[in-house]
């Protein structure tokens, strides 16, 4: 019965690949159609209100810097108002300021579509930061990274234009995707029993004749936009776990697909860009293949249950249910996990620190190579490295300069590339041995021994990736953390994005050559081979030795 679940989410996403693909690519190929007379309106006057008189586009140089101006300006007003939240509008529980280096590390964590949280929504945050701050930026952090991703792929596919305008993107962005689709998945989560209000907390009396203070508010809204958006913070501390945000198998499943189909669609968009559609399905069949074998890791090893407790003669005809839900059981739970790390959203509907060590390996290990479907852009344009890797790999083995969509792949370009490669394992890697070796970083372990480091690699794992899940029991809401993971947090987000930019813009101002028997076909699935062996090759052994120590480890020690 668990395969047959899993199956159809499975079956649903495939058959949405396509045609949300096909929408994607007609709203950002800038080309008329349909939609034009049902946003055209509202885009326009936007732009007149911000100034946008001239759309022509961009450099890469121009585009980076206008990215990252806009998320800079986004992230100061937002820093403000957790500040002095206190004394502003919709705050009926009466919340205080938020503290400096927990301000720092939330906005940072927003605006570059982490969603880490060292605190709980319900207690740490207004209405009105909710919705202004929290809110606002996962929105605009996802259209940040979609933007990204489309100027992307118009770089290494076109023929000597630029990259699109920025603010051009981001609008449509906002208007044609985002917006439309969170207003739809709202409804269905409110028609399905998510809190949707402004009230304040509820005082009720328990079955016991107790007191007990139950918080809501705009759950539903906010649901709706974490998962689209590749977000996962959530509003209450226990995310899509609690009733609340995630009541019931229905609203778990569209969940996942919320979170899921946009990143899956990315690939079929790179390929009608391309305007050779075999090229998307190569794309979308390597990540798919990934992600096949990191959800049948996690969904048997949590079906089997933890060996020790089995030893000792308990009941584990359901798996192991530590930290689960019983509604979800090991099939959703095990799907939920698989994909939030997938997509890097981040969102949980189980407590990751307490699956299996082998079934904690995986939402590891799919952060650390970033790029199997990933989040709102990043998966995308990280599988596009590897696979502009893997054809430079293969055209050096057989001695050719290599080529990649009609363009060569010289000295630049693989130094951009070899930039965001390095730069994702620095950042983890590096403040995960400085968070040992200081007893600010230390103090925090919750658990001793093999799952001690896990915890502390998850951390800064999630943080690098732009995820935002944790392995919780870590006590991270201290200066030393949330400074040290909103450090990781920036440059996992913007060094990789402007490398990769830096990729296009080379790209796009090269010469095209003609194929040749001798080019390297891109399009078959000999290449889905070569590529998902260079995911392999490089990402996953760069990680091999700290996931030796942790998770690995760790599940020896069971045996």
């Amino acid at each position: 019965m668990g395969i047959v679940q899993i199956a159809v989410v499975l079956v649903v996403l495939v058959l949405l690949v396509k045609p949300l693909g096909t929408y994607v690519y007609n709203v950002f190929s800038n080309e008329p159609n349909r939609t034009d007379r049902i946003f055209g309106p509202v885009e326009r006057w936007i732009y007149r209100l911000i100034g946008l008189r001239n759309r022509e586009g961009m450099t890469w140089k121009k585009y980076a810097i206008t990215l990252l101006l806009t998320n800079a300006a986004l992230a100061f007003i937002s820093y403000l108002i957790l500040r002095i939240q206190s004394i502003l509008p919709l705050n009926p529980n009466g919340v205080g300021a938020m503290e400096e280096t927990l301000s720092f590390n939330t906005v940072i964590s927003f605006i570059t579509n982490t969603n880490l949280q060292h605190y709980s929504g319900e207690s740490s945050l207004s209405y009105f930061s909710q919705m202004a701050v929290i809110m606002m930026m996962m929105f605009t952090s996802a259209a940040t990274g979609f933007s990204a991703a489309i100027a992307f792929v118009r770089g290494i596919t076109s023929r000597g234009n630029s990259l699109g305008n920025f603010f051009e993107d981001f609008v449509k962005a906002h208007t044609r995707i985002f917006l439309p689709a969170a207003i739809v998945v709202t409804m269905i989560l409110v028609g399905l029993d998510v809190p949707q209000t402004l009230q304040s907390t509820l005082t009720v009396t328990t079955l016991e004749g107790a007191m007990q203070n139950i918080a809501i508010g705009p759950v539903a809204s906010l649901e709706s936009i974490k998962h689209l958006g590749t977000n996962g913070g959530g509003f209450f501390g226990a995310n899509s776990s609690h009733p609340f945000e995630n009541p019931n198998g229905l609203t778990n499943v569209i969940e996942i697909l919320s979170m899921w189909a946009l990143p899956a669609s990315l690939p079929y968009v790179y390929g009608r860009f391309a305007r050779n559609r075999k090229q998307g399905w190569v794309v979308y069949s390597a990540m798919m293949a990934l992600f096949l074998v990191f959800l049948a890791t996690v969904y048997t090893s949590e079906l089997h249950g933890n060996p020790v407790m089995n030893s000792l003669g308990i009941d584990a005809s359901q798996g192991s249910m530590e930290g689960k839900e019983v509604r979800f059981g090991i099939p959703q739970s095990a799907l939920f996990t698989a994909v939030t790390t997938a997509a890097t959203t981040g969102t949980v509907n189980n407590m990751h620190d307490t699956l299996t060590p082998l079934g904690g390996l995986v939402p590891l290990a799919q952060m650390m190579l970033n790029c199997v479907f990933g989040g709102k852009g990043a998966g995308l344009m990280n599988m596009l490295m590897y696979a502009i890797l893997g054809v430079f790999i293969a055209g050096l083995m057989v001695g050719r300069t290599p080529e990649f969509l009609g363009r060569k792949i010289e000295p630049r370009e693989m130094k951009l590339i070899a930039i965001a490669i390095l730069i994702h394992p620095l950042i983890i890697l590096g403040p995960t041995a400085i968070a040992f070796l200081t007893d600010l970083g230390s103090g925090a372990i919750s658990n001793a021994g093999f799952h001690g480091i896990s915890q502390v690699l998850y951390e800064y794992t999630s943080s690098a990736a732009n995820n935002g899940s944790g392995f919780e029991g870590l006590a991270d809401n201290t200066s030393f953390w949330n400074i040290t993971t909103g450090l990781v947090m920036l440059l996992g987000r913007y060094v990789s994005m402007i490398a990769m930019l830096a990729v296009a813009g080379s790209f796009v101002r090269k010469q095209w050559v003609p194929e040749t028997i001798g080019t390297l076909k891109t399009d078959n699935r000999w290449f889905v081979g070569i590529l998902v062996g260079t995911v392999l090759i490089i990402g996953a052994l760069t990680f091999l030795p700290a996931i030796a120590l942790g998770p690995i480890a760790e599940h020896l020690t069971l045996g």
